[in-house]
């Protein structure tokens, strides 16, 4: 129905196909670059997502939104095991809904999302997150399978179906691997559906564990080519890095979300209110610090890099991480705001102050990236987020929220302090050894 396609010879079958509704059977003459933009890969397009792409971010935001709702009541448990699985809940459950996402933004970034073929994979995946995200109330006691099996159906079906489309060897072969990958991860994936609680929380750990590290090593199989084959194509970095940042606004859009749905919720009082208000200064200096200036020049980054598909990883790990700590400090947020006095918990505190120290972790990750250093403000941000801990330990969730505030603040003004006055620092990647700034 769609036929066989490869990311070499899209603008030709397309060429083609013009040329038959047209009723010409003249050949269609077509310059290098006219063909790149028939195919969707012009620098000019790829900065744009596509509207198909942008759904299915809302959708990812319906996923996010409901794993915080999923561990908060664990987290507000009195036992002190149950806060903590609360934790490793936001690992299991947020890591294959971003697996699926990144899987997802590389075959729109491979392939031309306009094509029925790959629009047809774009909504199935929407659907398949939203059967997800339904069952994440029940995901490790009784629907565990309405989280497993579209899962498992996705990842092992998709580059099955691709495989019969393309005429591209080393695309093929990818996909051929990651299919073999993935039906490995399937039987932890759907084993985990006969058992309960943490033996099922155990299995799924697994499971995720395999996707990425077999992703983390191209996915090696005997005997199948590892020709490189990577989404960072030169003529798609710009749409691949776009999406990345999209991903930053959609975890922090879901931030804000949850922190507003939590206070409509509480009674007002003035310790809540100003809960909300902490809760919202931390989202805003989050994106203020990602986006100042790695995350607004990112793309460029990218595309001037020494090594395009490390770097390209480099960036992923990082946004994988970045959304983690997202996730982290939506969920102790909503802790804050529901009790904003009292005695701190630990595992709150963990969510309280870890969330931005993952955040800013990630946040290196990229730095390294665009500008080829590690940079001792963000350094020194963590390690002043860690010596908090432990006289937070002995205040209230709101006041544990006020000091991450606080340095978040001062990693804010640092930034600013040290591009007082100068020009807009260019992007400076390499594949070299980092310097120190």
């Amino acid at each position: 129905m769609f036929g066989r396609f490869g990311l070499k010879n899209e603008s030709v079958i397309d060429g083609r196909a013009r040329g038959r509704r047209a009723g010409r059977g003249r050949r269609n003459r077509q310059s290098p670059g006219q063909k790149v933009v028939r195919a969707g890969s012009a620098a000019g397009e790829s900065r744009r997502a596509n509207f198909l792409e942008l759904f299915f971010d809302l959708v990812l935001v319906f996923a996010l939104s409901g794993v915080v709702s999923r561990v908060v009541p664990d987290m507000s448990a009195d036992i002190a095991a149950r806060q903590w699985a609360g934790l490793l809940y936001v690992l299991v459950l947020v890591l294959p809904m971003m697996w699926l996402w990144t899987t997802t933004a590389h075959i729109t970034s491979r392939f031309d999302p306009r094509r029925p073929a790959v629009q047809a994979m774009v909504l199935l995946t929407a659907l398949g997150v939203v059967f997800m995200a339904s069952s994440l109330p029940y995901a490790f006691v009784e629907r565990g399978y309405a989280f497993a099996v579209p899962y498992v159906l996705l990842q092992v079906g998709r580059p099955l179906v691709l495989i019969w489309l393309l005429l591209d060897r080393a695309q093929r072969a990818l996909y051929a691997r990651s299919a073999i990958w993935f039906t490995v991860s399937a039987a932890p994936w759907l084993a985990g559906i006969l058992v309960q609680g943490g033996a099922r929380v155990g299995m799924w750990a697994l499971a995720i564990t395999i996707d990425v590290v077999s992703a983390r090593f191209s996915w090696p199989v005997p005997g199948l080519s590892r020709q490189l084959d990577s989404a960072w194509e030169p003529t798609k970095i710009h749409h691949l890095a776009d999406r990345y940042e999209q991903l930053l606004l959609i975890a922090l859009g879901e931030s804000v979300l949850s922190l507003g749905m939590t206070y409509t919720n509480t009674p007002v009082s003035g310790a809540t209110t100003l809960a909300l208000l902490v809760g919202f200064a931390t989202t805003v200096l989050l994106w203020r610090i990602y986006y100042y200036r790695a995350g607004q020049v990112l793309p460029e980054a990218v595309d001037v890099a020494g090594d395009q598909v490390r770097a390209g990883r480099d960036v992923g790990r990082a946004h994988v991480l970045m959304v983690l700590g997202i996730v982290l400090v939506s969920a102790g947020y909503e802790i804050v705001v529901t009790h904003p006095g009292g005695h701190v918990r630990a595992a709150w505190l963990a969510a309280t102050l870890g969330g931005p120290i993952v955040f800013v972790i990630g946040r290196i990750g990229l730095e390294r990236v665009v500008f080829n250093r590690i940079s001792r403000r963000r350094l020194i941000g963590i390690a002043a987020l860690v010596a908090l801990a432990l006289p937070l330990a002995f205040t209230t969730p709101l006041a544990a929220a006020a000091g991450a505030v606080a340095v978040l603040v001062g990693m804010a003004l640092a930034d600013a302090r040290h591009a007082w006055g100068l020009p807009p620092e260019a992007p400076s990647p390499a594949t070299t050894r980092p310097k120190r700034t």
